[in-house]
């Protein structure tokens, strides 16, 4: 859309992206716990019905932080995605105001970033109160030469990116060189900072300048050309009228886990042990908050593929809700068979989805 000088000045959008486990939600809360996400709008996108990060992002203000979790947001959720968009500055007004100044939207780690751009750049609705100012990439150290070789979607997440953020670099045990010279075949120009615990500088986060081609390969402009209501009708036809298709995503699915009591420790770390010696190439990303016996404060854990991380322990629990909530992402799930290995060693769940 056209401006005029008389036209407000556009709020900048940054989309933080990266694949699933590359370290996006410990940069913002890192960003959160820092201050750097004053008068700041963070949407939070998750693969699955039910999602966490946006729990676990404790420092950030509740009508600061927004769940968007009813689907992949490059799939059946654009339309939502235009909604809370356009709406956000008077639904989450303050005294009546608008009170943020920027936005940072998190995608799915699974999820395609082409679509949500050209929603961003393409819908008139949004693009009147809106500017797309960076896109900045996660790209997990430990594991990003095998993602970019086996998940397009990661490929597409460092092809578009402006930025890069090499996370979890004191986990080699060499160089990361290798894997910045597979980054630069996607992204020969985006200047890439390496970042420990999420420890990412906020200028580094924060564009004011609309997001440009230059140095994109001809392959981002193509993914980002046409026209916006055709590519959404598209897509709307080809997932079942809003019912997510999960060939899109590569056989790729989401599983929560709920269990009402609290567990026990030895036979819960047993359960993950044994599910990531089966199915560790598969498993694309295990996080949960635990509700452990004999605790009072939750522990959150994180994994990725064959890497665990050390478990967390929150000050406090971030809602009213004590269940165990655990969630896991894999290539060719069985809910039934991940059920079947907790309730094996006397762990009572419940798949809710």
């Amino acid at each position: 859309m056209k401006r005029t000088d008389l036209s407000p000045i556009p709020i900048p959008i940054t989309v933080l992206t990266g694949f699933l486990g590359s370290g996006k939600t410990t940069v913002l809360d890192y960003l959160g716990r820092t201050g750097a996400l004053s008068r700041t709008l963070v949407l939070v996108n998750e693969f699955g019905e039910v999602g966490l990060d946006h729990e676990l992002l404790v420092p950030i203000d509740d009508d600061t932080l927004v769940a968007v979790n009813s689907g992949c947001i490059c799939c059946t959720i654009r339309t939502d995605l235009v909604q809370t968009l356009s709406e956000a500055p008077w639904r989450y007004a303050r005294s009546g105001k608008r009170w943020f100044d920027k936005v940072i939207i998190e995608t799915t780690g699974i999820a395609d970033p082409a679509p949500i751009l050209q929603t961003i750049i393409g819908d008139e609705q949004v693009a009147s109160q809106y500017m797309l100012a960076g896109v900045l990439t996660t790209v997990d150290a430990v594991n990003g030469i095998a993602t970019l070789d086996h998940h397009i979607e990661a490929v597409k997440q460092v092809a578009v990116a402006d930025r890069i953020l090499l996370t979890k670099t004191d986990l080699l045990d060499d160089s990361a060189q290798s894997l910045e010279t597979a980054i630069r075949q996607y992204a020969p120009a985006a200047p890439i900072s390496a970042v420990i615990d999420g420890q990412a500088q906020a200028d580094w986060i924060f564009g004011f300048q609309a997001y440009g081609l230059e140095n994109k390969s001809s392959d981002v402009e193509a993914w980002l050309a046409g026209d916006f209501k055709t590519q959404v009708s598209d897509a709307v036809n080809a997932h079942g009228h809003g019912e997510h298709d999960r060939s899109r995503h590569g056989g790729v699915q989401a599983s929560s886990l709920v269990f009402d009591d609290p567990v026990d420790a030895a036979l819960f770390e047993s359960c993950l042990t044994m599910l990531m010696q089966f199915r560790g190439q598969d498993l694309l990303r295990v996080k949960g908050i635990i509700n452990v016996a004999g605790l009072d404060r939750p522990m959150v854990i994180h994994g990725v593929q064959h890497v665990f991380h050390p478990p967390q322990l929150l000050d406090a629990w971030p809602g009213e809700d004590r269940r165990t909530r655990l969630v896991v992402i894999a290539k060719e799930l069985d809910h039934e068979e991940l059920l079947g290995c907790f309730s094996a060693l006397g762990l009572m769940a419940r798949v809710t989805h």
